[in-house]
């Protein structure tokens, strides 16, 4: 699929997308979220993607979430009502990637933007840049993140955000539970680079299992979720990885993983 409103690159095991309507403050049109959807698809089925890298061209906004034009166009209500079937496939999507996703947030991370950064594991945040859900702001509200982030931050700080519109800096966003650092404009790159080749770098096996169980076990009860995750135990003995593994850490050297 040739992309129109993303790019799409794979070097060293690292697949890295970027929204790419910077004029639009890369706004999630229904064309860039089937796009988005396409990409992280190649991500999930190639296995010489190891991690994928989500940002945004420009430096000035990440994303600033759904595009604005799309909710007062004049449609039947029905068709607005399915046109929203992509964010969903997205939520639904980043857990299944058996690859971990970095969010490098290289500019403001605004309403349907968070549910995009908040579907990566891990978040990197250029200093200076905001977080903010101001839905409420232009009569909305931020439905279709609402459960993304309440799994993210605790309550009290989400009602916060949501019910008054207000932007938070980088630094409280990792306070939040929105990112994991905050990295100088300087070093920012650098950062992203050096998380992303670390990710690229582990077992796609063990990592696979490993990300699956992340997401699987977070909603079961106590003792469902100590069971499944004892039965993904034996299972991660089955591979040839934990025994390269295992091996390489008493030799002092670095693991050949053969990925079974």
């Amino acid at each position: 699929m040739a992309y129109e409103q993303l790019l799409y690159d794979v070097t060293g095991g690292v697949a890295t997308v970027t929204l790419n309507r910077p004029e639009q403050r890369n706004a999630l049109s229904n064309q860039m979220l089937g796009e988005l959807l396409d990409a992280m698809g190649r991500v999930r089925d190639d296995d010489a993607v190891r991690a994928v890298v989500l940002t945004g061209a420009g430096e000035k906004v990440f994303c600033a979430g759904a595009d604005l034009g799309g909710f007062a166009a004049d449609a039947p209500l029905v068709e607005k009502h399915f046109s929203s079937d992509r964010f969903l496939e997205f939520f639904r999507m980043m857990p299944r990637l058996g690859k971990p996703s970095l969010c490098a947030a290289n500019g403001h991370v605004l309403a349907g933007g968070m549910g995009l950064a908040l579907s990566c594991d891990l978040v990197i945040a250029k200093e200076g840049i905001t977080f903010g859900t101001p839905e409420i702001n232009v009569g909305a509200f931020p439905y279709m993140i609402m459960a993304i982030i309440y799994r993210n931050v605790p309550r009290k700080k989400v009602n916060e955000m949501m019910l008054l519109g207000e932007r938070i800096d980088a630094g409280l966003a990792v306070e939040y539970g929105l990112a994991n650092r905050v990295v100088p404009e300087a070093e920012f790159g650098a950062a992203v680079d050096d998380w992303a080749a670390r990710l690229a770098s582990k077992s796609p096996v063990l990592m696979r299992l490993g990300h699956d169980a992340m997401y699987r076990q977070q909603d079961m009860a106590l003792d469902d979720a100590l069971e499944f995750l004892r039965s993904q135990l034996s299972l991660t003995f089955t591979t040839e990885d934990i025994q390269e593994g295992v091996k390489a850490f008493f030799e002092k050297r670095e693991p050949d993983w053969k990925g079974r």
